[in-house]
């Protein structure tokens, strides 16, 4: 097949849409595919590049922050991109896709969209996360505008296939995970020495409001292991200074920087446990790299992520917004290394379902099934 992915932001992996668009991109490609995409930044053989868009100074910093940018619709190129098409894939709901829908639609080309961004990424970064009004707009105008001309969307997880079954979006739901690399596999390696002596607990996300950064800060101080706790934040975004600013209680401060895939490796290797405190999850495919790594998780339930699907038991999740259950559990992996080690083999077993040429033929499944449609 030769499919077509449309995406704002393709170049810099620096935010989860973008990262599984990339290794998508690659899988496809192994297994004997074309695959191109049409994207702000520099033009390729196999990229259709469209200039990006300027907004105002603090609009433009918030999307920045987050490893984001908006591409400029320009008919021409996706017009190009379409006419070389067997099928397009829309992984954003914004300009360029409406653009490229529209166009799709009147050339004949199938096409198919996956749901990436939960409205309540777009809510936390302006403050009104926890707005059930401004939330059910963003689903409504995403669904009306957008993804109700579809017959095939793309949904990471059963989670988020529930909420637009709720929400009435019409089209065909495929659960299919936006997969993980092979490099994120059982794996163990001794601590760097200057961490001698103390339990490195991870988390990875951006430094956003929603991801709740500020519950694993709050935790490791509560546990009975505080003084020897060394938290590692790896990401970036706009509450980076804010994070910082809380962990400087810590007797530890937390180490913070954006690890590319082979210092992520490297990181779950030596840490001894993984945390994700986020209140809204599509599905955290940084969680599934950890635990198929060999690190315990210890999940948020919280109700407006698909995270907690993958806690094997009670023990792998603690109350969304508490410090204290968090530390609890923390404590419990910390106190009992031979269970931890127990379930760390069985994690590690359980995250090779998400491996991603699985997850790329069941993608090709759905883009038959839209060609096919598109036939008849």
């Amino acid at each position: 097949m030769r499919i077509l992915f449309v995406i704002d932001q393709y170049d810099s992996a620096n935010n989860g849409t973008t990262i599984s668009a990339r290794r998508f991109a690659e899988a496809l490609a192994a297994r004997g595919n074309e695959v191109r995409v049409v994207s702000c930044g520099r033009s390729s053989k196999d990229k259709y590049a469209v200039p990006a868009i300027h907004l105002l100074p603090i609009a433009e910093h918030i999307v920045k922050s987050q490893g984001m940018q908006f591409a400029m619709p320009v008919s021409k190129q996706l017009k190009k991109a379409l006419e070389w098409a067997d099928i397009v894939h829309f992984l954003m709901p914004f300009a360029l896709s409406l653009r490229g829908l529209t166009l799709a639609e009147k050339l004949g080309v199938p096409h198919t969209a996956a749901f990436h961004v939960q409205p309540e990424n777009i809510t936390f970064s302006i403050g009104l996360g926890n707005s059930e009004r401004a939330n059910n707009g963003i689903y409504n105008q995403f669904r009306d505008r957008f993804y109700n001309r579809f017959t095939h969307i793309h949904c990471p997880s059963s989670f988020i296939a529930e909420e637009l079954v709720k929400r009435g979006y019409t089209a065909k739901l495929h659960v299919i995970s936006n997969g993980i690399s092979p490099s994120f596999h059982y794996s163990k390696a001794p601590k760097p020495a200057e961490y001698e002596g103390k339990y490195i607990l991870t988390m990875i996300g951006r430094y956003s409001a929603e991801k709740r950064q500020d519950i694993l800060i709050e935790a490791a101080k509560l546990s009975k292991y505080a003084d020897n706790i060394q938290l590692v934040f790896a990401g970036q975004g706009p509450q980076k200074s804010k994070i910082e600013k809380l962990g400087q209680k810590l007797k530890n401060p937390p180490i913070m920087k954006f690890f590319s895939e082979e210092e992520l490796n490297r990181l779950l290797s030596y840490s001894d446990l993984y945390c994700h405190t986020a209140d809204v999850e599509i599905e955290a495919i940084s969680c599934i790299e950890a635990f198929a790594s060999g690190l315990v998780p210890v999940i948020a339930d919280a109700k407006l992520s698909a995270t907690p699907q993958f806690a094997l038991d009670e023990r792998s999740l603690f109350e969304a917004g508490n410090p204290k259950s968090l530390a609890d559990k923390i404590d419990y992996w910390l106190d009992n290394a031979e269970e931890r080690q127990k379930s760390e083999l069985l994690y590690a077993e359980a995250g090779k379902q998400y491996h991603l040429d699985y997850c790329a033929e069941k993608a090709e499944e759905m883009f038959r099934q839209a060609i096919e449609e598109s036939r008849r």
